[in-house]
């Protein structure tokens, strides 16, 4: 037996090519359906994991799937956005706590989340670096942003414009970096948190700019009128929030009335969580309340349906591709042939000379096998990672 592992060895290291692209070959076909289905296995595990932590989501009647996706995993969706009165309405049953999420822009690429300190309590973030929101024009970063970004505590992050183009739009706001979140493989991990009030600085509701008097620049004033001095939009605004120039941010506008994109929202029981289900589910009412766990359930459903599909072609795949190793295989033995009357003149046995070929095939399998094995343990061990990046 060891004459036989010797002489296959030593035929599959001199026919390097062959046997490399036979391995390929091989891994591919095996390789295709595995990923799959650790892929699927691996989404549906990590899409129920934060829909489970998420007990209800509210926003503006439209796309079920949008709301979830985007109050779960901060996606920008093309979604109309409600108001804080509607938060300040379910605050006022009861019934649940309401978490407000504002996620219109980017800061770097990475979502900017205008949220409250409810937020990281319900999430159970805690800070790594650093300290909590303090002021306005704060922000806390994910740990991803902090490491692709280089950040710290003390350094500064600039918003990013909605339209380059748009002159009279919102402005980008320098924000101060003032702590780093606990890794938690979660789309947290890849987020810039604000106060909600920050929020809508950089979407312009809010803003600051030089104390306008009777002593401004003619260039600056609209008009007079007795003790009041009316600026016109010349009037430079601050593009940060320092401690010298905190107090001229001012609000335009009714705090009920400005926009969020979406509300977690916590019951306190099983009854408040029913109680508010059929408070919304109206006709008239214009928010929908949804359980991301039902949205999951469905999107599931429909991924393993194309699964399905998936499953059908890596089938035909790997019949295709067996069939093709089946033809190398005769191929081979074809121009082998005298190489094997060769052995049996030298005194090999007909069984010898096929268990020769058969320990080949065994070692190609067996290789091809370590290699799925390989690449499957590599996928396992970055599979959040790649996920992460791939459903954003």
């Amino acid at each position: 037996m060891n004459g036989i592992l010797r002489l296959t060895l030593r035929y599959l290291a001199y026919n390097k090519l062959k046997t490399i692209t036979l391995v390929l070959c091989v891994s591919l076909a095996l390789l295709l359906p595995v990923l799959l289905q650790f892929g699927v296995a691996q989404f549906e595990q990590d899409l129920m994991a934060r829909a489970r932590s998420t007990p209800l989501v509210a926003g503006v009647k439209g796309s079920r799937f949008d709301l979830a996706l985007q109050s779960m995993y901060f996606s920008r969706a093309d979604l109309e956005p409600t108001s804080m009165r509607e938060v300040e309405a379910i605050q006022e049953t009861n019934y649940a706590l309401p978490i407000p999420l504002a996620l219109r822009f980017t800061a770097q690429g990475f979502p900017v989340v205008g949220t409250t300190l409810d937020y990281f309590e319900f999430r159970e973030r805690e800070i790594a670096k650093g300290t909590q929101l303090k002021r306005l024009g704060d922000c806390i970063i994910g740990a991803n942003v902090a490491e692709k970004l280089q950040l710290q505590p003390g350094d500064k992050l600039m918003s990013d414009p909605l339209n380059v183009f748009d002159l009279s739009g919102n402005y980008p706001l320098k924000m101060r970096v003032v702590g780093v979140l606990e890794e938690s493989e979660s789309p947290d991990d890849d987020a810039v948190f604000v106060d909600l009030k920050t929020e809508w600085i950089i979407s312009g509701i809010g803003h600051g700019h030089q104390s306008v008097n009777a002593e401004t620049s003619k260039d600056l004033v609209l008009k007079q009128e007795d003790q009041t001095t009316i600026a016109n939009a010349a009037v430079p605004q601050f593009n940060e929030v320092t401690d010298e120039n905190l107090s001229s941010f001012h609000f335009h506008g009714e705090t009920d009335s400005f926009p969020i994109s979406a509300i977690i929202v916590v019951p306190v029981d099983q009854k408040s969580e029913v109680l508010l289900l059929g408070m919304y589910d109206t006709k008239e009412s214009q928010l929908q309340l949804i359980r991301p766990t039902e949205i999951v359930n469905e999107l599931m459903s429909m991924v393993f349906r194309v699964k399905q599909l998936f499953d059908m072609n890596s089938l035909l795949v790997s019949i295709s591709i067996g069939l093709l190793l089946a033809l190398v295989f005769v191929l081979s033995l074809r121009l082998r042939k005298r190489e094997r009357q060769t052995m049996f003149q030298l005194g090999c046995s007909r069984s010898t000379i096929w268990k020769l070929q058969l320990t080949e095939v065994f070692f190609i399998s067996a290789a091809s096998l370590l290699v799925v094995l390989g690449i499957t343990l590599i996928v396992r061990v970055y599979a959040g990672q790649l996920l992460r990046l791939w459903f954003s």
